[in-house]
């Protein structure tokens, strides 16, 4: 965190007093500048800029100590917005972000598969009902986040035939090119998954972490790779797509960590015994009269992911595993206490185990990094700490 004095370095050197004030807190400006490395004269131009730009906001003055009264500087949450539209195979998510990366309003709408035809009009409605929950502070918004799967069109036949066809469609879609045509803000994409491991690294986990896998549970399970406290995408977006790792468990077929630890197959057998498949997402479904269908899929899914956990530790040499998910709380606590018994049964003789620790952020977590992306492309220096896919395959 250490900022420049030469000509020509203003907009860097902004950034870099905006994330110092966001890592340390409400700081006075001489402590600002002792993080930033800047001179007092240079930090005192910038706060200034930034005061009257609404972005920051000052504190009230801090007396008892030595010398004249310091005033402590904090981010203004009002100060700048930002947009996360989240495309899934069960549902649409958008979010409005405020200027500290905290969800200020939520709109949402299931469906049983992503037909183009019902999400891209739903995606309009979502844009359209938060620029009206944002009213006058629409002109504070910078930009969209736009996240979904990279083959939006894959795997459709595990979720029926109607489904597959439909979902074929994505597969001549430019998703972005779509979002942008909706709105004259400019418009980011990232994996979701990614853009979830982003939320974990920006607001969770990842504070504290440098090298680790994000695993998510959604209907289908993913995750993403942080090494050296950099999200890694892989020329290709597939780093970290642990949703394709093949392995066998007993009394399968050979098959993916996607086919056997997602929280698809809940969806299936709650769908079979008469029950809503979005139990899964909803804290009832620990309730007595589902024990037996669920302990069928944790045994499963603990079983698979313990063996992906194990591979991954002897290649990448971890310092943990961070399992998050839009499943129940309470099932996903489940998942991480059964996978932490199945680690207890695997060899680590010369690497070392990983920790196993529950994300921090949440069934948001793909919405929420979407709206980080713009943020920190507009007023962060980091900009490559997330490793956007620019063109996206869909």
């Amino acid at each position: 965190m250490r900022g420049s004095n030469h000509n020509g370095m203003r907009q860097f050197n902004e950034r870099i007093v905006l994330r110092g004030i966001r890592h340390a807190g409400a700081i006075p400006k001489a402590d600002l500048a002792r993080l930033t490395q800047l001179s007092a004269q240079t930090v005192s131009i910038i706060v200034n800029r930034l005061l009257f730009d609404g972005l920051l906001l000052k504190q009230e003055r801090i007396r008892g100590k030595i010398g004249q009264p310091s005033i402590p500087l904090s981010l203004n949450p009002d100060g700048a917005f930002s947009i996360g539209l989240q495309v899934g195979r069960r549902g649409l998510e958008v979010v409005v972000s405020d200027f500290l990366g905290q969800i200020r309003h939520t709109w949402q709408h299931h469906y049983p598969f992503p037909s183009p035809g019902e999400v891209i009009p739903k995606m309009a409605e979502g844009l359209a009902y938060m620029q009206a929950q944002l009213a006058q502070n629409w002109d504070k918004v910078v930009g969209i986040g736009l996240s979904a799967p990279l083959s939006l069109h894959a795997w459709g036949d595990l979720m029926g035939s109607q489904a597959s066809q439909a979902m074929a469609d994505w597969e001549q879609i430019d998703l972005l090119q779509t979002v942008q045509a909706m709105t004259p803000l400019p418009v980011e994409f990232a994996k979701d998954t990614t853009a979830a491991c982003v939320a974990e690294l920006v607001q969770g986990q990842g504070r504290e972490l440098a090298n680790y896998v994000y695993v998510f549970i959604g209907t289908f399970i993913g995750g993403g790779l942080v090494l050296d406290g950099h999200i890694v995408n892989g020329p290709r977006g597939n780093a970290g797509a642990i949703g394709s790792f093949p392995l066998s468990v007993p009394g399968k077929d050979s098959g993916q960590l996607l086919e056997l630890a997602s929280g698809w197959q809940l969806e299936q057998a709650l769908i079979q015994a008469g029950h809503d498949p979005l139990l899964v997402a909803d804290d009832r479904i620990m309730q007595a009269e589902f024990a037996q269908m669920r302990q069928t899929w944790l045994a499963q899914a603990s079983h698979a992911l313990a063996l992906c956990i194990t591979s991954a530790a002897a290649l990448l040499d971890l310092d943990a595993i961070v399992i998050d998910g839009s499943i129940s709380p309470l099932l996903l606590q489940a998942v991480l206490a059964q996978t932490e018994s199945r680690l207890k049964e695997m060899r680590f003789d010369g690497i070392h185990r990983p920790a196993l620790m529950q994300g921090q952020i949440g069934a948001s977590a793909r919405a929420l990094g979407g709206s980080l992306l713009p943020l920190h492309a507009q007023f962060f220096p980091d900009k490559d700490i997330f490793l956007k896919q620019d063109h996206p395959i869909l």
